[in-house]
């Protein structure tokens, strides 16, 4: 049986900074493999203009602190940083961390994020093949700029979505991780054609860890969910944060062996 990962995305929002720091420990002390949050400019949830961080700068300011999990964003736009200079940012922190960065990446798709910020939104094609191009700039800076990354190989990338024509097939070419959602049936079928693109592109589809974002309704399909190939679970809290989510995956986890 493949190792089984839990993980959580404490969510930037509607939090004092402070607050936001001792959740990320906390959770890292409970036994958390993975500690995520999101690039938004805004809250997703409850008052639009509340109290928001950005995505990128707590990574770096949380990262090195925790001890135990992996660390990275679910999931990074590409529109919103070059990714030449990207891919300098990822491998500095993952440096940082001692090889514990995961770079979570995506098109982007929260319109208020860009036309406040002065990004162009364009269309969902113009933002895949904003990430396609990005990632290979990405993977080539990081064959040719010094340092050599820690571990002696690269930050690994996660790519988050499940758009069946070029999201999966952009995964297929390019990811170490997958993020996908429910509900399950909605799951096991994007995981079954993630499976095929990996199929035409020749890569073994065994190569790309399948990570799940979920939520209490579905905890009693856990066991149906990693028949179905997902590995990592990964949860959400909000402010005030409790874990006791986070609590009953690690619980499984840990009675799975």
């Amino acid at each position: 049986m493949p190792q089984i990962k839990v993980g959580v995305q404490i969510r930037p929002q509607h939090t004092s900074y402070a607050d936001y720091e001792r959740a990320w420990l906390r959770a890292d002390e409970l036994g958390a493999d993975s500690l995520w949050n999101w690039d938004h400019f805004f809250p997703l949830s409850g008052d639009p203009d509340g109290d928001h961080f950005e995505g990128w700068t707590t990574l770096a300011a949380l990262g090195p602190q925790i001890k135990r999990a992996t660390v990275g964003c679910l999931v990074l736009s590409m529109s919103y940083r070059n990714p030449a200079l990207l891919s300098q940012m990822a491998k500095t922190l993952d440096h940082a961390m001692g090889g514990r960065l995961i770079l979570g990446l995506g098109a982007g798709w929260a319109e208020r994020d860009y036309t406040e910020y002065g990004y162009e939104f364009g269309t969902a094609g113009d933002r895949l093949r904003n990430l396609e191009r990005g990632i290979e700039i990405i993977k080539g800076r990081w064959m040719k700029d010094p340092p050599l990354p820690t571990n002696g190989k690269d930050v690994p990338i996660l790519i988050g979505g499940g758009g069946e024509k070029v999201t999966l097939r952009i995964t297929a070419q390019h990811a170490d991780l997958w993020n996908g959602f429910g509900p399950l049936e909605t799951f096991t079928r994007k995981n079954g054609i993630l499976d095929e693109w990996c199929a035409k592109v020749g890569r073994d589809p065994a190569a790309i860890e399948r990570t799940v974002r979920i939520d209490a309704p579905e905890f009693d399909r856990l066991d149906e969910y990693l028949a179905a190939g997902a590995t990592h679970f990964i949860c959400g809290a909000n402010a005030p944060f409790d874990f006791a989510d986070l609590e009953r995956l690690i619980a499984w986890r840990d009675a799975r062996g």
